[in-house]
């Protein structure tokens, strides 16, 4: 296996890209560089805070509080947050829940 193909098997292991929004080379090789750099900015992350998660799941977890004002070791370590059921008092209602009735 040549130096290249074990490069984009790593890509498509670890960055999780699941379709390219451009498509030209400049495209492609921009959202790569995004990717990559996310990556070992997510893996920092984790050295520096002593973050025991995966790298996936700090992924998935930054992806759901993406727009939450809370610092990021709290949203890192709290293992009680309950993303689908709990309201964060920094997070806006776009609807109000007493409509409907």
């Amino acid at each position: 296996m040549t130096l290249l193909e074990l490069f984009f098997k790593w890509i498509k292991q670890h960055l999780r890209i699941k379709a390219f929004y451009g498509t030209s080379l400049n495209a492609v090789k921009t959202q790569i560089w995004i990717a990559v750099s996310v990556y070992v900015l997510v893996a920092i992350i984790r050295k520096r805070l002593h973050i025991d998660l995966s790298l996936y799941t700090i992924l998935q977890i930054l992806s759901v509080t993406i727009f939450e004002k809370l610092p990021l070791l709290q949203v890192l370590t709290d293992s009680d947050m309950n993303f689908g059921q709990q309201t964060s008092r920094n997070q806006l209602n776009l609807f109000n829940k007493t409509l409907g009735h």
